[in-house]
């Protein structure tokens, strides 16, 4: 096949030589604001590439052990992790990005949040008004509404009934999901497709309007000649392996990449530190680190049972956490329970009456920067969580702690160096609050990533202006999470989502 027609996809078995594609747009990632920007360009009239390094999943090639499942959808395996702070981070290899195996959680950013970015970075246009109407068609399209009871299961309305103990406020999740089951499986892939995924709504809406989809290509250069992108380069790769073969070369009026935060900036890096007048490619790397209690209660709990992250508290926002309820795979975690042997057996068999419950922190102190490996197209991840952040993740455990006990747990695991594995009591669980917490005291994980080629309106001072245009470049975009000026205090997606609406209103009428 040396062409690709409008509508058509591309998948690994089919390239057999070469290919050269012309489009008006290459949008490079197929994730949550990529698939936005491409299937909203077919809508204007616009010729569209999209092209995606993962290959496709359907529910048949699932893996329900989150061990197999996170190596044959993460990148780097699943093991990707920063240094400085050692943090694992991960970030999907597959058709439709992350949203194939997150947790559908929508979340609009709070308007104080978007109010600082605003004031902060010189932005004109990006306040919570500003951006509700571009929420909204996101919400329209993917269906996002309030996570029913009946598939909430026990492990949220345990976290729902300390919260109204407690006097938290708390509430069921927004999702974009249709007909969810509550299988409790959106980690490694929603079996009954009810998680509106990328690869299930988005995308097929932009392959109806004539996109072309190219998967298992790996874009590793931006084409550029003097100050305007002319297309993208690179090669096919083989899924699981990543071992290349056929060069792919896309000419474009115009380029959006799409790629994610943490691979965006080594694009640019390795086109030449394209884009980067700035000196703030690749900087400012910011996560929403997470920690997590599992609290083991009395009777069954069946965790398997329910949405996998149903129920959330935003009660602490302005003080720096968000409070959720979580569940992963037990080969997952199994990874973060502490204790080997017959202490480890004990604890596994304790998580039909258990839930785990986290809390995601804003943490602006806290930077990173990104670099290009040598011969790789994965990054380099440095990152340290500052002094001054840990407090609050300290504050979010001791939260949760009272949650679960207000809730009727029997004895909480919460995962803290140097304090007892297990905690069976409120009194016992106060060392949380009373006792000093070091950074590497926590065991974190954080898979919101933004930042590193953040928005500004000084073009001294950030990668792009606030509608995504790259200050450098007339005719190139960025799309993802990295424009993000500093963290939301909230999931991402739908902000990521919204943005990329915005941006394909304005490029659909510069070309």
């Amino acid at each position: 096949m040396s062409s690709v027609e409008p509508g058509q996809v591309r998948v690994f078995a089919q390239y057999d030589a070469d290919l050269t594609l012309e489009a008006d747009v290459v949008v490079v990632g197929s994730g949550p604001t990529g698939a936005v920007v491409a299937k909203e360009l077919t809508d204007a009239g616009k010729s569209v590439v999209l092209v995606e390094e993962g290959p496709p999943f359907v529910p048949s090639e699932y893996e329900f052990d989150g061990g197999l499942s996170m190596a044959r959808t993460m990148r780097e395996g699943g093991l990707r992790t920063t240094s400085g702070t050692i943090m694992p981070t991960m970030q999907a290899v597959a058709l439709g990005g992350g949203s194939l195996v997150n947790s559908a959680i929508c979340n609009r950013a709070p308007a104080f949040v978007l109010d600082r970015w605003c004031s902060d970075f010189e932005l004109e246009h990006t306040t919570r008004a500003d951006l509700d109407p571009h929420y909204e068609a996101v919400a329209k399209f993917l269906g996002i509404a309030v996570t029913p009871e009946n598939v909430l299961g026990r492990r949220n309305l345990l976290f729902r009934d300390g919260c109204d103990a407690l006097g938290y406020h708390s509430e069921p999740m927004l999702r974009n999901v249709r007909g969810c089951r509550g299988s409790g499986e959106c980690f490694t892939g929603c079996r009954s497709r009810a998680k509106q995924s990328m690869d299930i709504s988005y995308i097929p809406a932009a392959l109806r309007g004539g996109a072309r989809l190219l998967t298992s290509v790996r874009i590793e250069r931006v084409l550029s000649a003097g100050w305007r992108a002319t297309g993208v380069a690179g090669r096919v790769v083989k899924p699981f392996t990543g071992r290349p073969s056929h060069q792919v070369r896309i000419h474009a009026k115009l380029v959006v990449l799409a790629a994610g935060c943490t691979a965006t900036p080594v694009l640019l890096q390795k086109s030449g530190n394209l884009a980067n007048r700035s000196g703030q490619v690749g900087e400012n790397l910011q996560f929403h680190p997470g920690v997590a209690i599992m609290g083991i209660f009395p009777d069954l709990v069946n965790p398997r049972f329910g949405a996998t992250q149903g129920y959330q508290s935003c009660h602490f926002l302005r003080e720096g956490f968000k409070l959720e309820t979580l569940w992963a795979p037990p080969a997952i975690t199994a990874v973060r329970l502490p204790g080997s042997g017959m202490a480890l057996k004990n604890r596994l068999a304790d998580i039909p009456y258990s839930a785990i419950w986290d809390g995601i922190a804003t943490c602006d102190r806290s930077l990173g920067r990104v670099r290009a490996r040598r011969r790789s197209m994965d990054p380099i991840l440095s990152w340290k969580l500052h002094s001054a952040d840990v407090p609050i993740l300290a504050q979010a455990l001791w939260v949760l702690a009272q949650i679960f006990f207000a809730a009727g747990a029997r004895t909480i695991v919460p995962g803290v160096h140097g304090i007892a594995p297990e905690l069976h009591s409120l009194e016992e669980a106060e060392v949380l609050r009373d006792r000093p917490i070091r950074a590497t005291d926590l065991v974190l994980a954080g898979n919101h990533v933004f930042c590193t080629t953040r928005m500004h309106g000084d073009a001294r001072l950030g990668v792009v202006d606030e509608m995504g245009r790259c200050h450098d470049f007339e005719n190139l975009y960025i799309a993802d999470t990295g424009i993000f000026p500093q963290c939301p205090s909230v999931n991402p997606m739908w902000t990521g989502m919204a943005l990329a609406h915005r941006s394909a209103q304005q490029i659909a009428q510069q070309i």
